[in-house]
């Protein structure tokens, strides 16, 4: 999922395209619940991550509860909020995967 983003934004500026932005909503809201499914016991083992917040920001973007929702914010959250995310997840299938061998 964070790939797609990534791909995303080499296409262009998503605060100044429509397609881009409407494409890395789509993607945030896919990650967003994917994390909901995570196990509350790998969660509970990275106390950095903001769970709660991921989960709140997802359903800002699917119910839309505030209106349109700022560009500059969904980049921010990207550039500020997904790399943490990332590692974080990283690491957890690093520890599945070898705790399964």
């Amino acid at each position: 999922m964070s790939a797609k983003i990534g791909r995303i934004q080499a296409r262009g500026d998503l605060t100044q395209d429509e397609v881009l932005y409407d494409a890395a909503l789509r993607n945030l809201q896919t990650l967003s619940e994917a994390t909901q499914m995570l196990p509350d016991h790998l969660k509970q083992q990275f106390p950095a991550i903001p769970w709660r917040e991921i989960s709140g920001f997802r359903n800002i973007l699917v119910h839309n509860y505030l209106g349109d929702i700022d560009a500059l914010t969904v980049q921010s959250v990207i550039d500020r909020h997904l790399p943490p995310l990332i590692d974080c997840v990283q690491t957890m299938l690093a520890a599945v995967a070898s705790s399964d061998t």
